[in-house]
């Protein structure tokens, strides 16, 4: 008799919450070394005579190289498995971020933040593959919501790191404390088992075929499967959501801190607790989004979210002057705009519901990856529009991402509580 596939349990068991927990914990570091640079932004410009545009492209650029990392980790997790690559992806962005701290000219630190997003662009897709292959149909959901809550506690380490520990050990050591979370590779080598969706299409490959041939073979054509008349429609949607919320978020957070100090005149500090408010509203979607999705479906979760975030940024940044003699009303409104990206916390179940167990991983990876690496003019654009219009003028850009993301929602189908299997139409692509 076939044993129980993890995600034909009946409710999610020990393994399930140490897949999770690993999963999450990884997406939290990952977050935390990609958004930890736009909080030292102003004492590395000082310290190396870098200018705000020179420093937006660096920043674009470790954006761009997250949909290069999604791409390559996609393919490998889909070739090789998501434990394996879920710890390489690890190791790349701590090594990444750990060599920031030596830098000493633009090129130098250009390099080392492209080394960083690799190693963040791969991680997300691998961990959330990860989640959805192993949780039962009707928490998928709620779970990778869960999981994708991992953005605003590493957004709110940031904070701590970057605003408040910042100026007593200066940002070199910033980055060379953040080699830590390498050390959870270690755990994952450990306790973790391989995803047994992937091990059982793997099996049914080799017992079929008794050659290691078409294994072999899938590594190149990962890509041209995406692509094929089959898939590339829904691919195409998919990337194009991903742009929408991944513009949402960048247009609104890859200049906040510096929004906050230079145009708004806050001190790095006020800044940082500032953004802390913005995260505690992220927790609380993403980890609400799940629910929603899983009651009502993954598309009016996904609308009701784009709205509030859209408020949310008009309000903080057209509307500042209007509001700012109530300081609760402006802090009620930066806790919405967070609040409002838990949207994100769809992209997990509904990329693993919509696309086959053969390339799973690699069209998560790339369609969330590349929406990333198109961010690569975010930064740049804003700091170019804020020259007239001040940084509240490019960052209020986000709101109309963020409706467009709630409206494009709608080209997909309601995937709700659609069980995965490994389909016999897979084995021959």
């Amino acid at each position: 008799m076939e044993s129980t596939l993890l995600n034909q349990c009946e409710r999610p068991t020990k393994t399930h919450y140490k897949i999770l927990i690993m999963s999450w914990a990884g997406w939290v570091f990952d977050f935390y070394d990609l958004i930890l640079y736009t909080f030292l932004l102003i004492p590395i410009g000082k310290e190396l005579h870098f200018d705000d545009v020179m420093l937006s492209f660096v920043l674009g650029s470790s954006l761009a190289a997250t949909a290069l990392g999604g791409v390559i980790f996609g393919v490998l997790s889909d070739r090789y498995g998501r434990k394996i690559v879920l710890q390489s992806t690890i190791l790349v962005y701590s090594i990444g971020t750990f060599l920031s701290g030596f830098s000493f000219n633009i090129l130098s630190l250009l390099i080392f933040r492209v080394i960083t997003g690799l190693g963040v662009g791969g991680e997300w897709a691998t961990g959330q593959t990860y989640v959805g292959e192993t949780f039962p149909p009707n928490v998928r959901g709620k779970y990778c919501g869960f999981m994708q809550t991992g953005a605003p506690i590493g957004v709110a380490l940031a904070s701590v790191v970057g605003g408040l520990l910042l100026p007593m050990i200066g940002w070199r050591y910033c980055f060379f404390v953040s080699v830590l979370p390498a050390l959870l590779v270690i755990f994952i080598r450990k306790n973790l088992p391989e995803s047994d969706l992937w091990e059982q299409r793997k099996k049914i490959i080799t017992d079929e075929t008794s050659s290691k041939s078409v294994l072999e073979n899938e590594t190149v054509s990962k890509i041209v499967m995406l692509l094929s008349k089959q898939h590339r429609g829904l691919f195409s949607k998919a990337l194009i959501l991903a742009v929408f919320d991944m513009s949402a978020y960048w247009f609104t957070y890859s200049w906040m801190p510096g929004y906050l100090v230079q145009q708004r005149n806050f001190s790095l500090s006020k800044s940082a607790m500032w953004i802390l408010v913005t995260q505690s509203g992220g927790f609380l979607g993403y980890f609400i989004f799940g629910y929603i999705a899983d009651h009502l479906g993954r598309r009016p979760a996904y609308s009701i979210y784009s709205v509030i975030m859209a408020l949310g940024l008009i309000m903080i940044t057209l509307m500042w002057d209007t509001i700012v003699i109530y300081p609760v009303i402006v802090l009620v409104f930066m806790f919405l705009v967070g609040f409002g990206t838990g949207m994100f916390g769809g992209f997990g179940s509904l990329f693993s519901e919509i696309f086959p167990t053969s390339i799973r991983n690699t069209a998560m990876g790339t369609a969330f990856n590349l929406a990333r690496g198109v961010q690569f003019f975010t930064p740049v654009i804003i700091a170019v529009i804020a020259q007239k219009y001040g940084l509240g003028g490019g960052i209020s850009l986000a709101a109309l991402f963020a409706l467009l993301t709630g409206i494009w929602i709608w080209t997909f189908p309601e995937t709700k509580g659609k069980v995965l299997t490994v389909m016999h139409s897979e084995l021959a692509n």
